[in-house]
């Protein structure tokens, strides 16, 4: 009988033991500015960090929030929240359920493993926080379903930094300027970078890789997108890079390779807030560049375009010379350079013969590639017998491109 009762005692203690403490009172008994290293294990969640403090998990504490609300919610500044493993939120969009909801300024969120959440983290209301080196994933099959890897809104001095995020919604950036996105992986969701009314944004050095859209912009000025890698946006709308009603955006040393569309904008709402193109690797798009709109507010320099199926595109009303193309690198310019100054003798025009069928008509845009549209398009390039279509023309088209992307990673 009584090795019975000490069996059955050693049973609950380790039962207990087992199970996932409450993370809450233990955030109830830190002081501020506490550093607590937590015991390895597993917390249950939701759980409420209401003081400057640092909790720390060294990789080997989990904090499960049970399917309900967000699993760690932060309302003070100067949190840090530092080699965790969070999951299980809730699933409701409306409630922005997720892995971390934080409204608190100069925050330090790193080194954290997220997946079975809806949303990641969230920032707002706040600013001049650091979020960087996390593993993030959502749950659901249908990017449509799932909820955006990293959510800031109304926050402001920002630096996102090396996260690894895929198998998301989006990265969502709202009413929230002067933040900086560097080193970031974001994969197979549906729009890497999603910039609403976020002047001044800072897009540098990130991988995205099967994605709807790489970066998408709108109502956003003065971007700086710069030295990313965005490959492979092949959905029917997919784009590598998307700009409205955006102005004096520098678009710069970018590789955009295997979009739809490579680079797709409209015309500058102030014609003096330009948007520039430079020195930027469009290759293998079924566009590379696709300008609609009202012509003008385009400068596009240096620029390598090679094996697209059309390089450029426009479509609207106005003059296309009022776009700037200077010194780009056509892989299809059949001019010469007898003086060697690496540029070509004539400028390269870009003419729209039988295109311009599905230029100016959309909803033929279909029978694009059709064999009629092909045998057409040749035989207007031998014998016209209407004036083609002018969508641009480079003074200075270059003979070769002005850098090596082969061996640039």
């Amino acid at each position: 009988m009584r090795t019975r009762i000490v069996f059955f005692f050693w049973l609950t203690c380790a039962a207990a033991a087992a199970a996932a403490q409450p993370l809450q009172p233990w955030l109830d008994l830190a002081p501020a500015g506490a550093v607590l290293r937590l015991p390895p294990g597993t917390y249950s969640g939701p759980a409420v960090i209401e003081r400057p403090l640092t909790l720390e998990g060294n990789g080997q504490v989990i904090i499960d929030g049970g399917g309900k609300g967000s699993v760690l919610t932060v309302k003070a500044d100067r949190v840090v929240l530092r080699g965790l493993h969070l999951r299980h939120s809730g699933d409701s969009h409306d409630a922005i359920d997720g892995a971390i909801m934080a409204e608190g300024r100069q925050l330090l969120i790193e080194d954290n493993r997220i997946d079975d959440v809806l949303f990641g983290i969230s920032l707002h209301r706040g600013g001049d926080s650091v979020v960087r080196r996390n593993r993030i994933r959502s749950r659901g099959a249908d990017a449509a379903d799932r909820g955006d890897g990293l959510r800031i809104w109304y926050s402001t001095g920002n630096r996102i930094e090396d996260n690894d995020i895929r198998q998301i919604r989006d990265i969502t950036v709202s009413n929230s300027p002067d933040n900086r996105f560097t080193g970031n992986r974001i994969e197979d969701s549906r729009r890497a970078f999603n910039f609403l009314f976020s002047h001044r944004s800072v897009v540098d050095r990130n991988h995205l890789e099967n994605n709807s859209t790489g970066i998408i912009a709108l109502n956003s000025e003065e971007l700086l997108i710069r030295g990313n890698r965005i490959l492979h946006a092949m959905d029917a709308s997919g784009t590598g890079i998307a700009l409205k009603e955006t102005s004096a955006a520098i678009v710069v040393d970018n590789e955009i390779v295997h979009c739809a569309h490579g680079i797709m904008a409209d015309s500058p709402m102030d014609p003096y807030n330009r948007i520039v193109l430079v020195n930027n690797l469009i290759a293998h798009n079924v566009t590379g560049v696709h300008f609609y709109g009202a012509l003008g507010g385009h400068v596009a320099v240096a620029n390598t375009f090679r094996n697209n199926l059309w390089p450029v595109s426009v479509v609207g009303d106005g003059d296309p010379m009022d776009d700037r193309w200077w010194g780009n690198y056509w892989d299809d310019y059949q001019g010469f350079d007898r003086n060697g100054d690496g540029y070509g003798d004539w400028h390269y025009d870009l003419l729209a013969f039988a295109d311009r069928i599905w230029l100016e008509i959309p909803a033929t845009k279909f029978f694009r590639n059709a064999m009629v549209l092909e045998l057409l398009d040749f035989l207007e390039r031998l014998a016209p017998f209407s004036s083609p279509m002018l969508i641009l023309r480079d003074e200075a088209p270059r003979m070769q491109p002005w850098r090596n992307y082969s061996a640039r990673r």
